[in-house]
């Protein structure tokens, strides 16, 4: 346990910034696992409309120590892909 005054503070910013970057971790990955979910059994523009809520999440993690930049544009680029050979088939 630590002892110095600054220690401990450092311990209370690592929980709360730990806690922050997990909530914004599991927000993106339930918004990707529902998309996939959509992708198989729901309709093109329940799709369309999901993409562009994960677009809007992939963007906000972004922006944050939570995921690198170009991380976020793969998932974006992977996800559109998906989308497209979607309405191929479609």
């Amino acid at each position: 346990m630590a002892h110095s005054l600054s220690a401990k503070k450092r311990i209370r910013q690592n929980d709360k910034c730990r806690a922050l970057n997990r909530w914004r971790k599991r927000t993106y990955r339930e918004a990707i696992k529902d998309f996939q979910e959509l992708i198989l059994h729901g309709t093109v523009e329940q799709c369309e409309a999901k993409l562009t809520e994960i677009y809007k999440i992939l963007d906000q993690a972004a922006s944050t120590p939570a995921m690198h930049k170009k991380t976020a544009s793969r998932y974006k680029g992977r996800l559109a892909t998906k989308l497209n050979k979607r309405k191929a088939a479609a």
